[in-house]
């Protein structure tokens, strides 16, 4: 074999080992961030009954939604979503810290909601009395994930 012969074969295995590399390199799933919510160091600052919308703007910022109807919660989501190959994105996490006021502006209740399979799950709770009303929002808001049935829109 020629000199030339054996340079061109060096250089179509190196073609070969990077296009191996690309392919496993593509097959990888990456991941993304969207929203946010406050770290728990920064929500114990939150005095129940005490603070208000004004020092709770101040202390970790304001939501990027609001309760629809009223304004008596302000909520805080971020979702992770992994991305592999051509499947649509996957919402693999998600947490929303709700921050309730009552009629006077004051901070009412502080809850943390997560999403495990499918189900509106309560992480934390810090409330001064029993009431819990923006739960049936957040409900709604999160309880029709997975929960999707083509059989219901063709009835």
């Amino acid at each position: 074999m020629t000199a030339i012969g054996m340079k061109a074969r060096g250089w179509v295995r190196m073609i070969a080992v990077l296009m191996g590399v690309l392919t496993l390199a593509a097959c990888s799933a990456t991941y993304t961030n969207h929203g946010f919510v406050p770290t728990d160091e920064d929500v114990e600052e939150i005095m129940v009954g005490v603070d208000t919308r004004e020092t709770v703007s101040a202390i970790i910022g304001k939501p990027g939604a609001e309760g629809l109807l009223t304004e008596e919660g302000w909520y805080y989501v971020s979702s992770r979503f992994k991305h592999f190959a051509y499947n649509a994105p996957e919402e693999i996490e998600r947490e929303v810290l709700r921050i309730g006021f009552d009629e006077a502006g004051l901070v009412e209740n502080i809850e943390r909601f997560g999403l495990e399979e499918g189900q509106v799950v309560v992480l934390s709770r810090r409330v001064t009395t029993s009431n819990t009303r923006g739960v049936g929002f957040l409900r709604q808001l999160l309880g029709g994930i997975g929960n999707f049935d083509a059989g219901t829109l063709l009835q």
